[in-house]
């Protein structure tokens, strides 16, 4: 990176004005799609097992299979992005699984099912790791982990919403119209998607000043609205030379500490989290099934527990600025592992309000997490020359590791019922403790280049 645009800084003094609004609105509308995608599955697969369309072992294939392509997707947009630019891959991505969506609506048979979605996974992998990442890139460091928090309430609101639509529809008309709706809505904001401006960070680390420089001026120019701006301050850390900035920021360096140490950092929160949401929330309607619920009591109970969703996110958008990404991932596993042991002890059937109480607690505490790790936290370890690409492997192997996971759930769930799985998602969670307190950095009100500086 040079510094004749100095993007980093520019953006980073820049008041929260009308522009960041869009910014989040077009990023916000496809992630949207996104979390439906991801979360429709829970609802679909039980209606599909029930109808007979599939059964269990074909329900497990089809969520491996997502993540399959979920993990390809993260790994090729890392690089795809960092290369080509957010922009063009953001666009790319959105019309792969509005597509699919609408080809999974009309599938005959569980196997062109499960193809379908294997394609879905590509565009859903892809956009977590774009989304964030461009998002990350244009806001302000004092209000950046409240919009990535928001951002993920976004993609969370897509399991309430699913949830709801789910008990509504699927009942009466089966699971086919879930996946219309997805496929429809995703080509709706892939159209009106095409407004959104490359990063221009990413111009400036790619040596296209000009082009960054002409964006930063319209950019302040819309931000100011005729006031005057904030004068630009670069980090202690930050101002050195380029030769210096551009051999902190090797590929090869990836594999070196300081970065090494985030690389791991990085991948092991998201191989928590996806195993706790993919795992667990995402089998909840199976999960109440086994223990004796109807399917609309299922979808019912799964809707209640959704909304703590969306609690969680809130709550993990105002800690993560308040508190702090270390402390917030910290405390959060904490109440995660203590609701997770009072859950285990209760049944669904003979427990309602108790399970119900408590998974409340047990969402909400996994979904601050899943605000701060994949919103907030895993995008700001890295710097803008390599940001995609590290963070689409540590999302590589977030999802790598969730391909195993429904069957080892599955397993679990056969043997040791609901209290196994909880075990399992408990152990993660500790070393989740240990790894963050270890070698995690704390980027609350850092900018990005700072936070990329910053050798321990």
């Amino acid at each position: 990176m040079t510094t004749a645009v100095n993007a980093g800084a520019r953006l980073d003094r820049l008041p929260i004005s009308p522009f960041h609004y869009r910014i989040f609105a077009l990023v916000g509308a496809g992630m949207f799609f996104d979390g439906y995608d991801l979360y429709v599955a829970g609802g679909v697969l039980a209606s599909t097992i029930q109808s007979k369309f599939s059964t269990l072992p074909q329900n497990l294939q089809f969520i491996s299979l997502t993540f399959v392509g979920m993990t390809l997707g993260a790994l090729i947009t890392g690089f795809v992005g960092d290369r080509m630019g957010r922009r063009f891959t953001y666009q790319i991505n959105l019309l792969i699984f509005g597509l699919a969506s609408l080809a999974a609506a009309f599938a005959q048979d569980i196997d062109q099912l499960i193809a379908c979605r294997f394609v879905q996974g590509l565009g859903l992998g892809a956009e977590i790791v774009v989304g964030y990442s461009t998002l990350t890139e244009f806001v302000p460091p004092r209000t950046r982990g409240r919009f990535l928090s928001m951002m993920v309430f976004i993609v969370v609101a897509g399991f309430p919403i699913t949830a709801l639509l789910g008990y509504l529809i699927i009942p009466a008309f089966g699971w086919r119209p879930m996946f219309v709706m997805a496929g429809v809505g995703s080509l709706i904001v892939w159209y009106l998607r095409k407004n959104l401006p490359e990063s221009p960070r990413w111009l400036e680390s790619q040596g296209r000043n000009q082009e960054a420089e002409a964006l930063m001026q319209a950019i302040e120019t819309e931000a100011a609205a005729g006031r005057k701006l904030p004068p630009v301050v670069v980090p202690a850390p930050v101002a050195q030379s380029a030769a210096q900035v551009a051999a902190q920021v090797a590929a090869s360096d990836m594999l070196k500490p300081p970065l090494l140490q985030r690389m791991i950092v990085g991948s092991w929160v998201l191989i928590t989290v996806n195993t706790l949401i993919f795992g667990f929330v995402l089998f909840l309607p199976q999960f109440f099934l086994r223990q004796g619920l109807t399917i609309t009591n299922s979808l019912a109970y799964t809707l209640v527990l959704s909304i703590a969703s969306l609690v969680g996110c809130v709550l993990g958008a105002f800690l993560s600025d308040a508190a702090g990404r270390r402390m917030s991932i910290i405390g959060a596993s904490v109440v995660t592992i203590i609701a997770g042991y009072i859950y285990a002890r209760f049944d669904a059937a003979s427990d309602p309000a108790i399970v119900l109480t408590v998974g409340f607690v047990l969402i909400a505490a996994i979904y601050v997490q899943t605000a701060i790790l994949f919103g907030v936290y895993t995008p700001e370890l890295f710097p803008t020359e390599i940001r995609l690409r590290a963070n689409g492997i540590c999302n590589t192997l977030g999802r790598g590791a969730t391909v195993v996971s429904p069957f080892i759930v599955g397993a679990l769930m056969a043997s040791y019922k609901l209290p196994g799985v909880l075990w399992l998602m408990i152990g993660l969670l500790v070393i989740q403790i240990v790894v963050v307190w270890a070698w995690g950095v704390e980027p609350r009100n850092r900018g990005l280049e700072e936070v990329a500086a910053v050798k321990t």
